[in-house]
Parts: C-alpha cells; sequence; structure tokens
C-alpha cells in the first residue's frame, strides 16, 4: 500500500508538474503583443534587457525569474482640436483634426512600447499621445504658410506624418491615419482666400463656357461652308454631266441623221436604178446634192452651237485687245505729243537764238569788229520803230475841236498858228533824251551835228567797257 502510495503521488506531482509547465507556454495572438518581462537576458552591449517583445509567436515563461504580459493593437482614435497656433505669417489658426495611432509592431519600437505604455490605462495612452501631437502641430503650423496649409494638404500631412510619427515612435506608437476637417483662422484669410478661388473658378468656368461657344460657332460655320462647297462641288459635277449628256445625244442625232441620210440616199438610188438606168448622171447630180444637202446641215447645227460660242469669244477676246491697244496708243500719243511739242520749242528757241547769234556775228563782222558801229547799225535798223513809238505818244489824244486865231502877231518871221505846232512837236521827249535815259547816246550825225572829215567817232567802249557789253 505504501509503495502504491508513493508511486500514485510521484505520478500526480509529474502530472502537475506537466500541466504546470504547459501552462507557462504562452502563445501571442495577432491583435496584441506579448511582454515578457524579468531575467530575458543581455542586450549586445552587455546590459540586462528590460523586457521580450513578440507579436505572431509563442514563448515559455519561466516560473519565479519571468512573467508575461499583453499589449492591445487596436487602433486609438484621437481628436486633437489645435486652436490659436501661430503661422508663418503670424496668423493664428484653428486646425481641428483627427488622428488614428496604434502601438507598431516594429521590434526596436515594440521595446518602446513595452517600457513606456505597459501597464497604462487607454485614457493615459490617449492623453499622452495627443501632448505629442500637439506639440509637433504647433511647431509644423510655425514653418508653413497658410496658403500651403490650407491648398497644398498633402505637404502639410507629409510634414504632420513625418515629424509627429518620428516623436511618437520614441513611446512606441505609430501613426495610421491623419484628417484635417477644417481649417480657420481668426483673420478670415481663408475665407477670403476660397472666395478669390470660386471667384477664379467662377471665371474661368465663365471663360471656358465662351471658348466652347465660340468653338461651336466656328465649327458650325467651317461645317455650313463644307455644306455649301459640296452642294457647289455637286451642282458642278451635275451640270457636267447634263453638258456631256447633251453632247452625246447631239452626237447620236447627228450619226443618225446622217445615217437616215445615207439609208435616204441609197433607198432613193436604188429607186432609181430600178426605175430607169437611163438617168443615171441623174441620179449621180442627186447623189450629190444629196451628199451637199447632208454636209450644209451638219455644218449648219456646227455653226448654230459652235460658230455663235468661238464669235463671242473672239469678240470678247478682240474688243479686250482693241480697247487696250487703243488705251495704250491714246497714252503713246499723247507721251509722243507731250515730246513732239517739247522738242519743237526746244528746236524753236535753239533756232531763233542761233539765227540771233549769227546776225550779231555777221553785224560785227559788217562793222569790221567794231562794237560801236554795230551798235550803231542796230539802231539804225530799229529808228522807224522809235520814231513810230514818239508819235503813238500823240496819236491817240483826242482834241474835238482846234480853233486857230491867227492874228499874224509873230516873232515876225512865223505866225503864231505855226509857232503852236512847232511848240507841240517841241514838247515830245528829244530822241537823244531818250537814250540817255536808257544808258545809250545817240551819234552825232542823228543829234544834228556834223562831223568833219577825217574825224574819227570816239568809242564810248573806252570810257566804260561794261556799258558797251550791255
Amino acid at each position: 500500500m505504501f509503495s502504491l502510495t508513493v508511486i500514485v503521488v510521484f505520478i500526480v506531482v509529474i502530472f502537475v508538474t506537466i500541466l504546470a509547465l504547459f501552462s507557462r507556454y504562452k502563445r501571442c495572438p495577432s491583435d496584441r503583443i506579448l511582454v515578457v518581462y524579468g531575467k530575458t537576458g543581455k542586450t549586445k552591449s552587455g546590459a540586462n534587457r528590460s523586457a521580450k517583445t513578440i507579436h505572431g509567436g509563442a514563448a515559455f515563461i519561466w516560473p519565479v525569474i519571468q512573467n508575461y504580459s499583453f499589449l492591445d493593437l487596436t487602433p486609438i482614435s484621437l481628436e486633437v482640436n489645435l486652436t490659436n497656433a501661430l503661422s508663418r505669417q503670424n496668423i493664428r489658426i484653428d486646425v481641428p483634426s483627427r488622428f488614428t495611432v496604434g502601438i507598431s509592431t516594429e521590434p526596436g519600437v515594440m521595446t518602446n512600447a513595452a517600457e513606456r505604455l505597459l501597464g497604462l490605462q487607454l485614457g493615459q495612452i490617449q492623453e499622452l499621445a495627443k501632448d505629442i501631437i500637439f506639440g509637433q502641430l504647433r511647431l509644423i503650423v510655425a514653418t508653413m504658410d497658410i496658403e500651403e496649409i490650407n491648398t497644398d494638404r498633402d505637404k502639410f500631412l507629409a510634414n504632420v506624418s513625418q515629424n509627429v510619427e518620428a516623436e511618437l515612435q520614441k513611446i512606441g506608437l505609430k501613426l495610421i491615419n491623419v484628417n484635417v476637417t477644417d481649417i480657420r483662422d481668426e483673420s478670415a484669410y481663408i475665407e477670403a482666400l476660397g472666395k478669390e478661388a470660386a471667384a477664379k473658378a467662377i471665371n474661368d468656368a465663365k471663360k471656358s463656357v465662351a471658348e466652347k461657344n465660340r468653338d461651336g460657332s466656328i465649327g458650325e460655320a467651317i461645317a455650313k461652308q463644307d455644306e455649301r462647297i459640296q452642294v457647289a462641288e455637286a451642282n458642278a459635277k451635275a451640270v457636267e454631266g447634263e453638258n456631256t449628256a447633251l453632247i452625246s445625244i447631239a452626237q447620236t442625232n447627228a450619226a443618225r441623221r446622217e445615217k437616215e441620210a445615207e439609208a435616204l440616199k441609197k433607198a432613193v438610188a436604188a429607186e432609181k436604178v430600178q426605175s430607169a438606168k437611163a438617168l443615171e448622171e441623174s441620179y449621180h447630180a442627186e447623189r450629190l446634192a444629196e451628199t451637199s444637202r447632208s454636209e450644209r446641215e451638219r455644218a449648219t447645227k456646227v455653226a448654230d452651237v459652235v460658230v455663235p460660242a468661238e464669235i463671242d469669244k473672239r469678240k470678247i477676246e478682240i474688243d479686250s485687245e482693241a480697247i487696250a491697244e487703243q488705251k495704250r496708243r491714246i497714252a503713246k500719243g499723247e507721251a509722243d505729243a507731250i515730246v513732239a511739242r517739247k522738242t519743237a520749242e526746244a528746236t524753236g528757241i535753239y533756232e531763233v537764238l542761233t539765227k540771233q547769234a549769227d546776225g550779231f556775228t555777221k553785224l560785227v563782222e559788217a562793222a569790221k569788229d567794231n562794237s560801236r558801229d554795230a551798235v550803231l547799225l542796230m539802231i539804225a535798223d530799229k529808228l522807224p520803230e522809235i520814231v513810230k513809238t514818239q508819235v503813238e505818244a500823240i496819236k491817240n489824244l483826242k482834241i474835238d475841236k482846234v480853233t486857230v486865231w491867227d492874228s499874224q502877231s509873230g516873232d515876225g518871221k512865223t505866225p503864231a498858228a505855226a509857232n503852236f505846232l512847232s511848240g507841240m512837236l517841241k514838247s515830245l521827249p528829244p530822241m537823244d533824251e531818250i537814250f540817255r535815259m536808257a544808258g545809250m547816246e545817240l551819234p552825232d550825225y542823228l543829234k544834228g551835228k556834223k562831223i568833219e572829215e577825217g574825224e574819227q567817232i570816239k568809242d564810248d567802249t573806252d570810257k566804260n567797257p561794261e556799258d558797251s557789253k550791255e
């Protein structure tokens, strides 16, 4: 009995030992992290390792020297309403947001979670994470402009993820998601930016609508243009086809008429041959007549259609050429007339000047190269005209009636009437005075002076050469 009792007790102890050992083997669920703490070994640097973390596995927990606990991997949602955060533009803004965090499963970060979060309640973990997120959000907002925060959300979220997650990993947490609901500022700057963006969007939409309407109008006009072009081309082809058909009909009718004429000619010839061989010459003449008539009819058709068209076409060409030739001839005639008139005028002037020069040359030669004598010859030639001019001075004097009472009381030699007429003649300008006023001087024999034989006439050119030239 004693031996049996000992055996049973031994078996029970072994069984209990085995059960105890099995109960110390702990498996880690997928939504938890197994933290083994106590005597867990040393690190590579030789220091005691604070804890051993396991995710997705199992570990044997030694009794007495080791113990275990679990960290929950359920995501934690945090409502972080940042207010009065100062931006880089010194404008305070509110950034309401919601963060989703959870304990990280990375090997090094799991150790941080075991060291800093093990044993904390969910509310404590949330408060700790909020403090970290608040500080990093203020830092990020201080380094960015409002435009960047409001418009470039990707950049803002990237900065938040980078900075916040780096700080959360220090306590073993991981940033899962960030959602910024609405950003507001105390000066309504963001609202103004929104209104500006809305106005720009409306204007862009109106511009796009106007451009589309313009494109539609242009497309409609182009479509109508293509339609008119295609209709015109179709009409042109139809007219061309009709003309070709009419030409074919005309050619067919002509061929038919020709065949009919030939058939008629043969019939008449056969009748003539059958009727009388004696009229062979007459038949031959009639055949020639029929042939001539056929050719005449054909020529008539050609003349009725082709010849008028050719005549009209040639007439238009001739009229155009005649008009152009007439204009060219008129222009050429006017130009030739102007050239001829100017040439004639130049020739006349040249001839007059040439004749005058020749006359002056011959006059000087006749005076034996004596300029004074040449001038006297010219004056003698013009003397009748000078006298005529003097007479013209009193020619037009209107004297209705002249009554002369001659009492013969003159100077004893001439009566008073004679003295009156002599006085009128003496009132005319003396010829010598007229020549002196013109810068010339009459010769002595025209002044009434006698020139002694052998006396030489003085040449005024010796006194003033320039006056003689003049």
